[in-house]
């Protein structure tokens, strides 16, 4: 069995600190965990800090231009992930569930389009609807059901580890270009930042994927990406 940390934490600490999850060890069987947080949105609306978007954008514009200069932010609440994008010159169409102020957001769930309104999607989706257990994967089936040719998602980055819910034929028909995993922590509620990781998937038809189920996978720096951090997985 593994000794808790919790003495050791209280007598660094004092005792009106409680420690973090992440601090925690596995005391016999059970795992410690952190309490669902009540302020969060009820339509899982994480808004993106501009970092997150430009670090990826560093990367990936001479491949998103292929595509031209239109981009479709499905999920676009108030314009966090669309500002960087109008700022590097990309139109972008916004659309959601909730006017949240991005200007000319058009009211209309993605599920509810039966036509892309561009070639390149880009946004952070809500995990409900993207998740194998709670979504069945349901926004990426409606985005190839769409023909979008580039789509962009920010997604915990254990997201593929799923296998529930046709996660494994979905990575084994459709598996990522690439994936940028973000090498640190994204702080998306301003609560502090949260325990899990996040990656960018993509999916580019210029770019087909490794096959097999595999894809590359990059690391992302938050000031100085760097390409030449590469693994396959």
């Amino acid at each position: 069995m593994v000794a808790s940390v919790k003495p050791l934490f209280r007598a660094i600490s004092g005792p009106g600190r409680k420690p973090h999850p992440a601090q925690m060890m596995i005391e016999g069987t059970e795992r410690e965990q952190r309490k669902a947080d009540e302020r969060r949105d009820p339509l899982d609306y994480d808004p993106t800090p501009p970092s997150a978007t430009e670090s990826v954008l560093h990367e990936e514009m001479p491949h998103i231009l292929k595509h031209g200069c239109e981009v479709w932010e499905t999920a676009v609440g108030a314009g966090h992930i669309a500002k960087p994008l109008a700022h590097r010159g990309f139109t972008v169409y916004g659309n959601d569930v909730v006017d949240r102020g991005w200007p000319g957001t058009e009211l209309k769930s993605f599920f509810d389009f039966t036509k892309a309104k561009a070639r390149v999607q880009f946004t952070n989706p809500p995990y409900c609807e993207i998740s194998a257990r709670d979504g069945h994967c349901r926004w990426l089936w409606h985005t190839f059901a769409l023909g979008i040719d580039y789509t962009a998602l920010l997604l915990n980055a254990d997201w593929p580890a799923a296998r529930i819910n046709s996660m494994d034929r979905l990575l084994t028909e459709h598996p990522p270009s690439i994936e940028y995993l973000c090498c640190w922590k994204i702080d998306f509620r301003g609560l502090g930042a949260p325990p899990q990781r996040n990656s960018w998937f993509i999916w580019d038809k210029n770019r087909p994927a490794l096959g097999g189920g595999g894809w590359v996978r990059k690391r992302l720096y938050k000031d100085a990406p760097d390409p030449r951090q590469e693994v396959l997985i």
